[in-house]
């Protein structure tokens, strides 16, 4: 579940009442504000305390008692109570036995905030030691009147503005009102040399806040004065504070959902380790002017939880408060509330999550999540309108924190066009990405709980970004959120990004396949993985030609495994195996596919380290195939029982086996026959070949008679193919190496026979016919009968060579090497092949030819 940094409503405000009134006795004051008619010079102490869910704000050194109680909307009773002490140094008594009068305050005129700020303006200067003070007449001139903007009626002259102040560079140094001048902004990363220096802050903050907690020490003032200790200029004061509050501070989740109602007083949030975004904000601000660091309350809107994307706000109460602070000569953003975590609505329970990205944030970032209610504080050298915010996609901190950048679409809601809608995001590094899409309830407009299927989404990465095309299954309103994570970073994907789509009306279309791994084209992992890049782009369907046969291939930079997968509506399993055919080399895997049906499929590829042993496959890549003509014959598909070797690759290369006349997997042979050579480098490597097919009960001979394996003496190997007929056959390498026992598998062929006409047998061959051993002539296996017949062969270190029939026909041994003679087949159904070695006088059968009748059928 992600869940968006919580918007803290304080529940027991009025619309009636300012938000913030810093310093609210100077400058213009509020339309209806409440002034104290003593002007006691005395030092006087401030303090709230929360008692039975009463609030209650105590003033110590104040000459005359009283007690002001008011019911705010929610019927919250909030009780004003201040103690007289005549004489004396102040104090505070816990048992005060004096009863307290209460004096009714009317609804329309002042809310207990009001009494809160109006004392705190004036006891701000009195309440820390002189050597803090840094609110001075000039400064003090600059603070700002924040109002909620459901206080401020719409008659001009009733609106309350800002101070006009001057330029930044007439008054360097000192606090001014955020001007116009944006454009002359120093960047965040200008304020401190290195993040070496916020890590030591952070960490003696930290530090500090548990000795304090340990210590029982409440007070904001001390809290402050103490985590600061040993910052040497106010960005690194300002840091220490930021941390203590995001840190030891939690959101006041029972009284946010509604369960109980709290308003916290700052020494109150400290204890209960409670509070709402203004006790954030209050605090930040008590102790920032604790250390010297001006700081200001802002008011306004968020898109945090209860916020309605396509909603106006123009007529709503704002709802969350945030800071200004002035460090480094300009003024700057800060949301402490944000930066400690983030509320999992579905679970009711606060989720702690220090975001670094709301302590002094870029303005033209802020303003993506936080609009104030005064437009100053937006600080930007042109603001927006409240209807610009709104209309803004919903962007995340990890959205900016990973440096991306929202392409299209420029505004939340976008409408389909022909019933697709593009999403694009350009990074500058490599991401994984994903997302989800949901429908809305077209009665209530609530998102449905289950996800749209994946196959209405085709999202396509690489090193520039992500692209998501999508596709509406039916028409209406969805949201889609996307995800990221930086590319070999562990985790979870995080939330970066929220839109709505509208779909008017579907295009009519094939269906498309479901992918489960989301991403179309590389992974953005592949390369991790072992994978370089691809054949093809991936970010659109493949369309495969007439045939229905396409090749992928994946360039690795180590030697790696791989499997592949195809799915098809249509497409069971077993007739999926036969689509595929793989090929493993050091420097790329190869995949030849094959699509029997019209429509889209689903290539998926994994990969896992060749030398990994059982190790996991990883999905390395995901390609939309597209096929448009016709259906092909099932007998047309790849053999079946096709090994992870197809063609020369890894295995065959460790064996010894190289120059392959044929590189691919695939050979094609129009007549029907081809050869297909290699080198073998040991000789102590027995080679045996296998020719198969589904078709070989059609044969007259086994298929065993229809390939034959020549070894010549310089090591080269030829394997010669005769299909019976039409088809597709697997043509099967296999090695071993004494003592082994059994054959391995080396490689795999595919051969592709289109010859209708029947197709000779090789002749019998026996384990005699060995190393440096050639057939000439005949090259058939079937031989006619009452016919002569040229015989040629090579076979070395024999002292005799004869072919045996009705009687026997001794060939003669030439210049070139070669036993030649002709042979007479007579009556004979079978003529053999032997030779008699020079070891001894044995005579040894090499190889037998069939004899037929002439009618008689093959």
């Amino acid at each position: 579940m992600f869940s968006f940094p919580l918007i803290c409503t304080d529940e027991a405000q009025t619309d009636q009442q300012p938000i913030t009134t810093e310093n609210s006795n100077r400058g213009r004051q509020p339309e209806e504000t409440v002034t104290d008619s003593n002007s006691d010079t005395h030092k006087q102490n401030f303090d709230l305390k929360v008692e039975n869910g009463v609030v209650k704000y105590k003033l110590q050194n104040v000459s005359e008692i009283q007690q002001t109680s008011m019911k705010d909307e929610n019927s919250t009773k909030i009780c004003l109570t201040i103690k007289s002490h005549r004489g004396g140094s102040p104090s505070v008594e816990k048992n005060d036995p004096k009863p307290l009068t209460t004096v009714p305050i009317q609804e329309n005129v002042v809310s207990h905030k009001a009494w809160l700020k109006n004392y705190e303006g004036k006891l701000c200067e009195e309440q820390r030691p002189s050597t803090k003070r840094q609110l001075s007449a000039e400064s003090a001139a600059k603070s700002v009147n924040v109002r909620k903007r459901s206080t401020v009626k719409k008659s001009q002259e009733e609106i309350v503005k800002a101070l006009s102040v001057a330029s930044p560079g007439t008054q360097s140094g000192k606090p001014y009102l955020p001007a116009v001048s944006s454009s002359q902004r120093k960047p965040r990363k200008l304020l401190f040399s290195s993040t070496d220096i916020f890590n030591k802050v952070d960490t003696f903050s930290i530090q500090k806040g548990r000795e304090l907690r340990e210590q029982e020490v409440f007070d904001a003032r001390k809290i402050a004065r103490a985590v600061t200790e040993g910052g040497r200029n106010d960005v690194e004061k300002l840091r220490a504070i930021w941390i203590w509050l995001c840190h030891n501070i939690e959101y006041d989740l029972e009284g946010y959902l509604g369960l109980s109602q709290k308003i916290c007083s700052s020494d109150e949030v400290i204890r209960t380790g409670k509070g709402v975004c203004s006790g954030y904000s209050r605090l930040c601000v008590e102790m920032c002017r604790e250390v010297g660091i001006e700081c200001v309350e802002v008011s306004g809107y968020s898109k945090g939880i209860g916020y309605q994307a396509g909603h106006s706000l123009a007529e709503k109460r704002s709802d969350h408060d945030w800071n200004a602070v002035f460090v480094g000569g300009q003024w700057w953003l800060l949301d402490a509330c944000w930066g400690a975590g983030t509320v999992d609505m579905k679970r009711k329970t606060f989720v702690k999550r220090y975001d670094d990205f709301y302590f002094l944030t870029e303005p033209s970032e802020f303003i993506n999540s936080h609009f104030p209610d005064d437009q100053i504080w937006q600080l930007l050298t042109t603001p927006i309108s409240i209807e610009e915010f709104e209309t803004r996609p919903l962007k995340t901190s990890a959205f900016y924190q990973f440096g991306l950048t929202l392409t299209q679409p420029k505004q939340y809601k976008t409408i389909t066009d022909d019933g697709e809608a593009i999403v694009s995001v350009s990074s500058s590094r490599l991401m994984t990405f994903s997302y989800e899409m949901r429908q809305r309830d077209p009665q209530t407009g609530a998102l449905k709980q289950e996800e749209v299927d994946s196959s209405c989404g085709l999202m396509s990465v690489t090193r520039q970004g992500m692209k998501l095309r999508l596709l509406p299954p039916e028409p209406g309103a969805y949201e889609v959120k996307l995800f990221a994570r930086r590319e070999g970073e562990p985790g979870v994907l995080r939330w970066i990004c929220s839109l709505e789509l509208e779909c008017p009306s579907i295009q009519k279309r094939q269906a498309l396949p479901n992918n489960p791994y989301l991403n179309w084209g590389l992974a953005a992992g592949a390369s991790a993985l072992g994978v370089k890049g691809c054949s093809i782009a991936g970010e659109e369907a493949i369309e495969v030609g007439e045939g229905g046969e396409c090749k992928v291939i994946l360039h690795t930079s180590r030697p790696l495994m791989m499997v592949c997968e195809l799915t098809h509506h249509e497409l069971d399993a077993t007739a999926a195996k036969r689509c595929l055919a793989s090929q493993i080399t050091a420097e790329q895997l190869v995949c030849n596919v094959m699509c029997p049906y019209k429509g889209f499929y689903r290539l998926s590829i994994f990969v896992q380290d060749y030398d990994s042993g059982s190790g996991t496959f990883q999905n390395a890549g995901n390609y939309l195939l597209h096929y448009q003509n016709r259906e092909l014959n099932p007998n047309a598909l790849y053999p079946p029982d096709l090994g992870p070797w197809c063609g020369p690759g890894l295995r065959s290369q460790e064996a010894g086996l190289s120059h392959f006349s044929h590189t691919g997997a695939i050979v094609n042979a129009p007549q029907g026959r081809c050869n297909i050579t290699f080198h073998c480098a040991s000789p102590d490597l027995q080679i045996h070949a296998t020719l198969c097919t589904e078709l070989h009960e059609q044969a007259h001979f086994p298929l065993s008679r229809y390939v034959l394996l020549t070894f010549t003496d310089t090591s080269k190997v030829t394997v010669s193919v005769h299909a019976p007929r039409a088809g597709v056959y697997r043509l099967g390498i296999y090695g071993r190496k004494p003592p082994q026992q059994d054959y391995m598998s080396l490689c795999d062929f595919i051969i592709r026979s289109v010859c209708e006409k029947t197709g000779d047998p090789f002749p019998c061959v026996y384990s005699a016919w060995g190393r440096g051993c050639v057939l000439l002539e005949p090259r058939t296996g079937v031989l006619a009968p009452q016919s002569s017949v040229s015989f040629r062969v090579r076979v070395p270190g024999v002292q005799r060579v004869c072919v045996v029939g009705e009687k026997r026909t001794d060939l003669k041994l030439n210049k070139s090497r070669v036993w030649e003679g002709e042979a007479v087949t007579g009556n004979a159904t079978q003529l053999k092949l032997a030779a008699v070695t020079k070891e001894s006088n044995d005579m040894h059968v090499l190889m037998t030819f069939d004899v037929l009748n002439l009618k008689n059928e093959l």
